[in-house]
């Protein structure tokens, strides 16, 4: 049998079921009128930025990166809770709006924005993430004809990366920010034709749940963007210092140790350089403040064996959780944190194979698990989903449709 990961602490049981916000899953999918459905905690969210809160300085601020969970109902919530958003879309942007979300506490980032995109955020008073110097000059044209002066920060290419990220953004050729060395030049190219200086933007991964690797490279970000600020001769009014905080997803994932980062940004931010001592501070985090926060409920719809191995095939699947199927940048597949969330109590009984609903042998949610014997019309739960789901996943895949969604 393969273990299963570890599941999120802070889900309750009520009659022997999973339950989330304060209700048995089987009445919220009675609520959504039907499954697959994605459940988001609001107090697995105020937890997790409880915790952040408590760790860091209180001098960071906290941004939350909206690609990460764009459901308006989070966007909403989250607006609460952090002091920022960063977007990589105008479609990110539009939702943002439709939250009533004050576009100067908005950054845009993403290598290959339209024209249309830089338009709509200069004229918003959005922050823009430089990532190009021909960014730079189409934002300055803009800016230009609107007659408004476009809110600028660069981001940076830096020459080192996180160790142990999943998804590395900086370190060598990358098509994300502008190499650090041509940074200074840009920089003061941009103040000096007109834009509103706002500093910069260093990310250098994702995913990390050694607190060692992320220390040492939130210091190099430090470092580097003190280095820059003096070199380019303006003051840095705000630096965003990106995320790279991780979850636990597969058996043996640890958390991060989030006390040893935070006690580390205390040292490093009560003795800054001058260059950064009026510096706006901030982290972007994504999944590590919404991903633990979703489950992904689906219900078995046949129960079979083939060659004495049991199935239990549901109506969901990778068209919605295409990450724990194992088709999302895994190399090699292991099984998400799951459970059968109807029969939440009992002790497992058999191992199984549980599945999607596409006609493809990709769609698996969980192989040789160890699970309670469970029965068609019992409700299966993905954890750690409230990250990369919904819209991560190819929900047009064979036109099955999207999933449910909601917050509890």
């Amino acid at each position: 049998m393969k273990p299963v990961g570890p599941i999120p602490a802070g889900y309750d049981t009520i009659a022997g079921e999973l339950a989330i916000g304060g209700k048995r899953v089987s009445e919220l999918v009675a609520e959504a009128g039907r499954t697959p459905l994605f459940v988001y905690s609001r107090s697995h969210l105020d937890a997790r930025v409880a915790e952040l809160r408590a760790a860091m300085p209180r001098r960071m601020g906290l941004n939350y990166a909206v690609k990460a969970n764009p459901h308006p109902d989070v966007i909403a919530y989250m607006a609460s809770l952090v002091d920022g958003f960063d977007i990589a879309s105008s479609g990110e942007l539009a939702m943002c709006a439709a939250a009533g979300i004050d576009p100067r506490r908005i950054s845009f980032a993403g290598p290959g924005k339209r024209d249309d995109e830089l338009e709509a955020a200069i004229a918003a008073g959005v922050t823009l993430n430089c990532e190009s110097e021909g960014e730079g000059a189409r934002a300055l044209a803009i800016g230009q004809k609107l007659g408004t002066a476009p809110r600028i920060a660069v981001r940076v290419n830096p020459s080192f990366e996180m160790k142990g990220s999943g998804m590395k953004m900086g370190g060598g050729a990358k098509q994300f920010g502008v190499d650090a060395e041509r940074v200074p030049e840009l920089a003061r190219h941009l103040i000096e034709n007109g834009a509103e200086w706002r500093g910069l933007h260093i990310f250098t991964g994702s995913q990390t749940l050694s607190a060692d690797a992320i220390v040492e490279a939130q210091g190099k970000v430090l470092d580097l963007a003190a280095e820059l600020t003096d070199a380019i001769g303006h003051g840095c009014p705000k630096l965003n210092m990106g995320g790279g905080l991780g979850i636990p997803y597969f058996p043996g994932d640890t958390p991060v140790d989030l006390g040893r980062v935070g006690a580390a940004l205390h040292a490093r931010v009560a003795d800054l350089p001058a260059s950064l001592a009026d510096t706006e501070l901030c982290i972007e985090l994504g999944r590590y403040l919404v991903g633990e926060a979703g489950v992904y409920l689906t219900r078995i719809i046949d129960r079979k064996v083939s060659h004495g191995v049991t199935y239990l095939i549901t109506d969901g699947g990778l068209h919605h959780q295409l990450a724990a199927s194992g088709n999302f940048g895994t190399v090699v597949r292991r099984n998400y944190p799951s459970a059968i969330a109807t029969r939440y109590d009992d002790n497992p009984t058999e191992s199984v194979n549980i599945v999607g609903c596409l006609c493809t042998p990709l769609d698996r949610l969980a192989d040789n698990a160890a699970m309670p014997e469970a029965q068609v019309g019992d409700l299966v739960a993905v954890f750690c989903a409230g990250a990369y789901g919904a819209t991560a996943s190819p929900t047009a895949f064979l036109g099955h449709g999207p999933a449910a969604e909601m917050l509890v």
